[in-house]
């Protein structure tokens, strides 16, 4: 691939920057100061659901790898954010795009790129986590309709949603990868009930689900009944990229480079001291490596080891950053919640504890590494327990 930077594409660097300075006031420290605001913005300049379809309420681009490319260094060198990034945008807006219907597309893309819907991920059961496939949750029909009956677990933001995209079993007798669908359901049908999860961090990021006869028509279904697997793996390859995205992982690096330029001991800055100093390198070395590994990803298509590691190196490295910025604020790293010496409003403290939740979610590190094994390395499969 040719990777000179043609007039077209410095003239195109330049657009970007200026756009990013002359909406400096819109952001601070990473974050948008009015999110709906700016992401409508992002999508008329370009700069954020660039190639999604206009019909469909993107921006309209042809692929450009290296336009993108620009965008995203010059998103991450100004400190800006890119925009909505969550279950909706990341996730279910691409796998929509792969296998949607017209009529899908056209009523849920738009609103939720603009931030309009917010949507909650139906996957997790009590005893269906990591074995994904072993989930309860059925439908049986009625006419137009399916009635849904079961519950789900650690459900993120469905407090928040308007919208659930899950998998149900629709079809009873078919082989258990063969009888599951992928469902769009309104979170206020009558019989949903949302029960709030707090975590370490504090807050409920997780909710319970419960689900009592609730009716959703059958042309709610994406992909066709009992293709749901196949959707759901669509979806779940956009949520490790999502988790795992490097150009998150790099301004997060930013940020904490310059918390070490400016907190100090004794007089020294963090950044000078020759312990955390190394701490810090080494991490910078992991999140290059990483960068250029989703470049590659990027340009080869055969690259399929590469987008294996994505999540698994990428949720790691984010816990490891947020808790070298809490050892580097010392007794300030404990301070939480609020405070007058509370720092970045207390994002690393809280980044530190729901990163290591993200570790777990959408699939473990330990079912990470078994992916990579099997199917990135080709190594034979791990053993099942046999059966009683």
């Amino acid at each position: 691939m040719d990777l000179t930077l043609t007039p077209e594409l410095a003239a195109f660097r330049e657009e970007v920057r200026a756009f990013l300075a002359a909406h400096a006031e819109d952001y601070a420290g990473g974050a948008a100061r009015e999110p709906l605001a700016w992401q409508r913005l992002l999508i008329e300049q370009g700069y954020a659901a660039r190639t999604v379809p206009r019909e469909y309420g993107g921006y309209g681009a042809a692929p450009d790898i290296l336009k993108g490319r620009i965008i995203a260094e010059a998103f991450i060198a100004a400190g800006a954010p890119r925009g909505i990034a969550n279950q909706g945008v990341s996730m279910l807006v691409p796998t929509l795009l792969e296998v949607g219907s017209e009529a899908q597309k056209r009523r849920w893309i738009g609103p939720t790129l603009r931030g309009e819907v917010v949507w909650c991920q139906g996957y997790s059961e009590p005893d269906a986590g990591s074995d994904l496939a072993s989930l309860k949750t059925s439908a049986i029909e009625d006419g137009d309709d399916f009635v849904i009956s079961g519950s789900k677990l650690w459900t993120s933001t469905a407090h928040l949603a308007q919208m659930m995209f899950a998998l149900i079993r629709t079809e009873p007798q078919a082989p258990r990868h063969e009888g599951i669908s992928y469902v769009l359901i309104p979170m206020d049908t009558p019989g949903i009930e949302v029960r709030p999860l707090k975590t370490m961090t504090g807050q409920a990021e997780f909710n319970e689900v419960f689900f009592t006869e609730v009716r959703v028509p059958k042309d709610q279904v994406v992909g066709g009944r009992g293709r749901g697997w196949f959707v759901a793996n669509t979806t779940l390859k956009h949520e490790r990229g999502m988790l795992g995205d490097p150009n998150a992982t790099e301004a997060r690096l930013n940020a904490l480079i310059e918390l070490m330029k400016t907190e100090t001991v004794d007089g020294q800055r963090i950044v000078d001291h020759p312990v955390f100093r190394d701490r810090l390198m080494q991490l910078q070395a992991r999140v290059f490596a990483m960068k250029f590994n989703g470049l590659r990803t990027l340009t080869d298509e055969t690259a399929g080891l590469a987008r294996l590691v994505v999540k698994l190196q990428g949720c790691e490295l984010n816990h490891q950053l947020a808790a070298l910025a809490i050892d580097a604020l010392g007794e300030l790293g404990v301070l939480y919640q609020d405070g007058p010496h509370l720092r970045a409003k207390g994002r690393w403290q809280w980044n530190y504890m729901f990163d290591l939740g993200l570790i777990i979610g959408g699939g473990t590190a330990q079912i990470q590494k078994n992916i990579i094994a099997e199917r990135g390395l080709g190594l034979p499969r791990e053993p099942s327990p046999a059966k009683a």
